[in-house]
């Protein structure tokens, strides 16, 4: 006999949830706590909101994928529709860095009396983009390369191939970040001594948020991998994880060549 409660469509109603009224909580309170502590206020109140914000992305993933997996209300429409959110996500985040890109460069094509009139400001010594910054942008491709693999590997069925795929780009993304704070704790400017490295700081800043919360999205990935979670005509989560991890990777080319390299030969020219 048919489920008498299964819908008669290929559409998802989702359940009442109180997880948005709390993430728009942990989304008012960590930016404030930020702000306030980047001000030489406490900063208990951004870790408030960050915990706020790190629990709703727990329970919200988990009752996103207990949804797909076990009630199996992920019809090929709903996941049509959760693509089309995800790309309509990927692109409000495009304009997010727009907004930095274009505090950079307003600054860096108009300099201002109070800056000296040139750019880099005098005084500021930028990073070798050919050093630390090469290392990194080297290993964001790699990561890029494997976070494919695990998703072919997923395609043709092959559970193995995607854990393995996606232990390496979780791992790259963990050593990223790590060379990132290594570069910031030798950085020769600090985020209060001028506009060069309040815009350097908040693009490349931003953008290493950005890698943490997407290797979170890969580990999440890894132990659904590991447990079969995905199949080759149901993966969205990994699907959307790597369209994420790659937009990631995009937005570091152009902050290597606008910031590092094109910012080393402007100081080298003047």
């Amino acid at each position: 006999m048919a489920d008498a409660h299964a819908p008669g469509h290929d559409y998802h109603l989702v359940n009442p949830s109180p997880w948005p009224a709390l993430a728009a909580i942990g989304g008012l309170v960590l930016p404030v706590g930020l702000v306030w502590w980047m001000h030489d206020g406490p900063p208990w109140i951004m870790i408030i909101g960050l915990l706020i914000v790190a629990y709703t992305m727990f329970v919200w993933w988990r009752d996103v994928i207990h949804e797909a997996v076990v009630e199996g209300d992920h019809t090929p429409v709903v996941q049509l529709g959760l693509r089309y959110g995800m790309v309509l996500f990927i692109a409000s985040e495009v304009m997010f860095f727009v907004a930095w890109f274009w505090a950079y460069f307003n600054a860096a094509l108009f300099p201002t009396e109070q800056m000296g009139s040139v750019w880099p400001p005098d005084g500021i010594e930028t990073f070798d983009p050919w050093h630390l910054p090469l290392l990194n942008t080297l290993i964001l491709l790699t990561s890029s390369t494997t976070v494919t693999w695990a998703h072919h590997a997923v395609r043709e069925g092959n559970q193995k191939g995607a854990v393995q795929g996606l232990t390496v780009t979780v791992l790259l993304g963990l050593l990223f970040t790590c060379v990132q704070a290594y570069e910031y704790a030798v950085a020769p400017f600090a985020f209060t001594g001028g506009i060069y490295g309040s815009t350097f700081f908040m693009a490349t800043g931003f953008h290493g948020a950005h890698v943490i919360i997407g290797t979170l999205f890969l580990i999440v990935c890894l132990f659904r991998a590991a447990k079969g979670h995905f199949k080759p005509d149901h993966h969205f989560g990994l699907e959307a994880a790597a369209w994420y991890w790659h937009f990631v990777d995009v937005v570091w080319i152009f902050l290597f060549c606008c910031i590092y390299i094109w910012g080393a030969g402007t100081i080298a020219g003047h």
